[in-house]
C-alpha cells in the first residue's frame, strides 16, 4: 500500500516504537542515540519534549548520510510537572498514587530530519484518565517490574492498561509514537507515497 525511496532510520531504542513503525510495512533501520536527555532546558513541557526529540534525532543524523531520520520522545505531564521514568520502587508508587483517579497528559514529540538536513517537528497530546487505584493494586503492578522503563511509571500496552479508565486522543501516542500523525507528515513531506497496485 505504501512505498518510499528514502532510507528510513528510527532513532529510538524503544521496542514499542519499532513495533508501531513496522505497521506501515516500510523498510527501516534502528539506530539509537547516545545523548543525555537531562541536558535539555526549556520554558514549557512542549518545548522540553521537542528539545529532547530533536537532540536524539540530530545525534543519529550526524552518524549517517542520505537518510531520513525519525526520532521521538514521550513524556507524562501532571499539573505541568514532568513524571520521569521511576528510578526506584518508592518513586513508581508515588507516581501512580499521584495519577490515581485523575487526568494527566501524555506528550510525544516527533522529529523528522530529511536527507538535506531540513527538520520537521510536531507534538501530539493525549489525555489519560486513571481509575481510582488501591495501594494493593499499585504495589502489585510496581512489583511486576513493568513501570521502570516507562515515562510516568506505567505502560498502557502492558499491565498498566488495568489502571486506565479512558483516554482522549491517540492511543498509539501513549504507547510512544503517534503513528497516524507521523504518517500524515511523511505523506505531506513526500517521503512516503501510496503504491499503485
Amino acid at each position: 500500500m505504501l512505498k518510499t525511496n528514502h532510507k528510513l532510520i528510527l532513532a529510538s531504542a524503544s521496542p514499542r516504537r519499532k513495533e508501531l513503525l513496522e505497521m506501515l510495512a516500510l523498510p527501516f533501520e534502528v539506530m539509537t542515540s547516545e545523548v543525555e536527555e537531562t541536558s535539555v532546558q526549556a520554558s514549557s513541557m512542549q518545548e522540553y519534549v521537542k528539545g529532547v526529540a530533536l537532540l536524539k534525532t540530530r545525534d543519529v543524523a550526524k552518524k549517517v548520510s542520505n537518510a531520513t531520520i525519525i526520532g521521538a520522545d514521550t513524556i507524562v505531564v501532571d499539573n505541568d510537572e514532568l513524571l520521569h521514568k521511576p528510578k526506584s520502587r518508592e518513586e513508581a508508587i508515588a507516581h501512580l498514587l499521584r495519577l490515581s483517579d485523575r487526568k494527566h497528559v501524555v506528550m510525544t514529540a516527533v522529529a523528522i530530519i530529511e536527507p538535506n538536513g531540513k527538520e520537521n517537528l510536531f507534538v501530539e497530546e493525549t489525555t489519560v484518565v486513571f481509575h481510582p487505584l488501591s495501594k494493593v493494586l499499585i504495589e502489585a503492578y510496581v512489583d511486576s517490574g513493568d513501570p521502570f522503563d516507562k515515562a510516568g511509571g506505567y505502560g498502557i500496552q502492558t499491565l498498566g492498561t488495568l489502571l486506565v479508565k479512558r483516554i482522549e486522543g491517540d492511543y498509539n501516542n501513549v504507547v510512544g509514537l503517534p503513528l497516524a500523525a507521523l504518517f500524515s507528515q511523511l505523506v505531506n513531506l513526500q517521503i512516503v507515497q501510496y503504491a499503485k497496485e
